[in-house]
């Protein structure tokens, strides 16, 4: 099976403050996944080791099977703070990334004809991914021109339209208002949908995401799968490790906003992955695969 991303018995460490202990971990295309833990447990470490900024110095990471050592294709990111150029449309700043990674200079200059077709080109692939973030009436708008929830759409437009293997998301809807932040929720719900229609038509699933969050309702909700990761187990010392992995509910986007339903499984993961007192054997919540069945037979029953 080749997954989109695995985590093979991952270390790092900073001089002598060891950060992770031995990460093992495997995405799959088309599964979205919530990563939480406690401040300092090595979240933003992990994501940069994924992205390929920050190698580990221990172990490997694949995505679509490829060793990531630098920041590739393969992987996308959109972090809490979009980085949107201000002097670009909503439109434009989809459409760089193609740019960037399609022409170079020389050919805009000197080859201007074929640029202008091939903008076109992108221009078209970047309307059609705004479209797919709510976002068809702002094409032509600038950043100033838009609110906070609309500029991280597209931001997550702009990391989509590359295509990567799998897009981490940063704490992304943390800066936002409620209601902004209820929208851009439903919106993973509906890419997870896309991922079911895809796959009872025999294709890969789309969208395979990993978002960090530190708030677990919102992890809960958004992801098919919650990992804990934690400093809170027997050899903390060396660092955090994986010590909660299991399937979350499947809500579908016109689904009631009922937290009550999964308050057993978030009081779990406070006890398992946050509470300093209780270092159980986590290998007792790391059963994500063994539910892996039952968890797919009950997404397609809502899809």
């Amino acid at each position: 099976m080749t997954y989109a991303l695995e985590i093979k018995d991952v270390s790092h460490w900073f001089g002598t403050n060891k950060v992770l202990n031995n990460l093992n971990l495997q995405i799959a295309h088309g599964q979205i996944v919530a990563v939480v833990g406690p401040s300092g447990c090595g979240k933003s470490t992990l994501l940069r080791a994924i992205f390929g900024t920050h190698p580990p110095k221990a172990g490997q990471i694949l995505a679509d099977n490829e060793p990531v050592t630098k920041p590739c294709r393969s992987v996308g990111i959109v972090y809490q703070h979009y980085t949107l150029y201000d002097f670009l449309t909503a439109k434009e700043n989809v459409a760089f990334g193609l740019k960037l990674d399609q022409t170079n200079l020389p050919f805009r200059l000197f080859q201007f004809p074929k640029w202008r077709q091939l903008q076109r080109q992108h221009f078209a692939q970047s309307i059609e991914f705004l479209n797919r973030v709510g976002l068809s009436h702002a094409i032509d708008k600038y950043p100033h021109e838009m609110s906070g929830g609309m500029c991280q759409r597209v931001a997550i437009a702009q990391a989509m339209i590359m295509k990567p293997k799998i897009l981490l998301l940063d704490e992304p809807f943390g800066a936002l208002d409620e209601s902004t932040r209820t929208d851009l929720q439903l919106l993973l719900l509906r890419f997870y949908q896309e991922n079911l229609e895809a796959k009872r038509a025999g294709q890969t699933a789309p969208h395979t995401i990993l978002i960090v969050t530190h708030e677990l309702n919102e992890a809960l909700y958004v992801s098919d799968r919650v990992v804990g990761l934690s400093q809170y187990h027997a050899d903390g010392a060396n660092g955090a490790t994986i010590v909660y992995d299991r399937p979350s509910p499947i809500f579908h986007p016109d689904d009631p906003r009922d937290f009550d339903l999964f308050l057993s499984q978030r009081e779990e993961l406070r006890k398992v992955v946050f509470d300093p007192e209780s270092k159980k054997r986590h290998e007792e919540f790391v059963t994500f695969w063994n539910e892996h069945a039952d968890l797919q037979a009950i997404a397609m029953q809502k899809a």
